[in-house]
């Protein structure tokens, strides 16, 4: 990777392009300092634990702790983030956006129209539910529920989380890489000096010892190479085309195969779960005091609540679960098998039609279930090392973990396919 990366400077376009990249992500990283006029984020920190295993605590990680100190960049890419899930899920439902997916480039620039157009939706959705809670949060001193003051926090946060998506877009045509997945990578190495820092507290007074903190980081690194085995691990499927003829031009048969990711719905299935699980604590933090908001936050017997064994359980099932469901909705074996019968080819062994797509379908759901319980682990990892030693509130995130090393690859193959394309073969070796 570093050789790679070595050789890239020497190509003066790429050098041009990794240059856009690290300018565009000091623009994204200023604006995160950048406060929000008018709201005291000293509440807000003192409210909100920063690393607090929630579906907040999540977001704030993913946007380089922006809600903490509430800048500008409070929303981060969330808003884009939950509206391209949703426009993927939409396809599957919605006959017509499922054609605009087979019309090749022009469909695909027609849908992320729709995906931008409801992302600023969903924004000011987002910031109107983030100005409630830092209200509630008592954040705004002397701010009337509703005045002059709300319009312009809802508009900066709107308008902030609509420039993110232009900045994602410019890094992607103008940089290397998937330009919204480099700036939550950019968040996420942004807060692990603070990890650090919280480590070396604890460590300094007494908390933990040496052996510890040494047995954390021996777990940590095993966790790295965990996940980068499992994200370049693939199940692949075998297809044998065979030889056929086009008028003058005769083509042998040969032998390919499709590549199935074990970890491709990982994320996306611990931020659905975390949403299910986080949920109702969110709503029964709005209505501290009564009794049915205590059992949900307190109770021994809730499986909403951290600190029982019954929630990390029920987080890993629903983990496994929404793997499954997601893989079930994002592939189509029957149009796969069509495909392939199209294009003269079979799996061995496999006779074409119903066959095929049975066939893929079963494997799909071992590949579901497999990257299901290897994504529950990582999930559920925070929060064993949260409640049972006493490294308690540190972001031992294996989730970070799982986007990092996702990102890191896939800007690495953007960045060795742009060296191949300028026929730099020897720098690859």
């Amino acid at each position: 990777m570093l050789s790679t990366l070595k050789n890239a400077f020497k190509v003066p376009d790429l050098k041009k392009r990794i240059f856009m990249t690290l300018f565009l992500v000091a623009v994204y990283r200023l604006g995160a300092h950048i406060p929000v006029p008018g709201i005291d984020a000293s509440v807000i920190k003192d409210r909100m634990n920063p690393n607090d295993n929630t579906l907040l605590g999540f977001y704030d990680l993913i946007s380089g702790g922006a809600i903490r100190n509430f800048s500008i960049f409070a929303m981060g890419v969330v808003p884009y983030i939950n509206s391209s899930i949703i426009m993927q899920l939409l396809t599957v439902a919605i006959p017509y956006l499922e054609q605009l997916s087979k019309e090749g480039e022009e469909g695909r620039k027609k849908i992320q129209k729709y995906t931008r157009n409801v992302a600023v939706f969903l924004g000011f959705i987002q910031a109107y539910t983030t100005y409630v809670i830092i209200y509630n949060y008592g954040a705004l001193p002397g701010v009337a529920t509703f005045s002059l003051t709300t319009f312009l926090i809802l508009l900066t946060l709107t308008t902030a989380s609509t420039f993110l998506m232009w900045l994602g877009d410019a890094i992607t045509v103008k940089g290397l890489g998937n330009g919204i997945s480099l700036l939550i990578f950019i968040n996420i190495i942004s807060s692990l000096p603070q990890s650090a820092g919280s480590v070396a507290v604890l460590s300094s007074s007494g908390s933990v010892n040496l052996v510890q903190v040494l047995v954390l980081a021996a777990v940590f690194v095993l966790m790295i190479i965990a996940v980068i085995y499992m994200t370049l691990a693939e199940r692949r499927i075998t297809v044998q085309y065979a030889g056929k003829t086009v008028g003058n031009k005769s083509f042998k048969g040969q032998t390919s195969h499709i590549p199935f990711s074990l970890t491709s719905t990982g994320v996306i299935a611990i931020i659905f779960a975390m949403s299910v699980m986080t949920f109702p604590t969110t709503i029964a933090r709005f209505f501290t005091g009564k009794a049915w908001s205590d059992w949900v936050l307190n109770s021994p017997y809730s499986i909403f609540n951290e600190s029982t064994i019954a929630y990390p359980i029920f987080y890993a099932v629903l983990v496994i679960f929404f793997s499954w469901f997601y893989s079930e909705v994002t592939f189509k074996p029957e149009e796969m098998a069509e495909n392939i019968y199209k294009s003269s080819g079979f799996i061995p062994g496999i006779r074409p039609g119903k066959p095929t797509a049975k066939y893929i379908s079963k494997v799909l759901l071992r590949v579901a279930i497999i990257g299901g319980l290897f994504a529950s682990v990582i999930a559920i990892s925070p929060i064993i090392v949260n409640n049972h030693t006493t490294f308690k509130n540190i972001k031992f995130g294996g989730t970070s973990i799982l986007i990092l090393v996702n990102v890191a690859l896939d800007t690495v193959r953007v960045l060795e396919s742009q060296l191949v394309m300028r026929h730099y073969h020897g720098f690859l070796k």
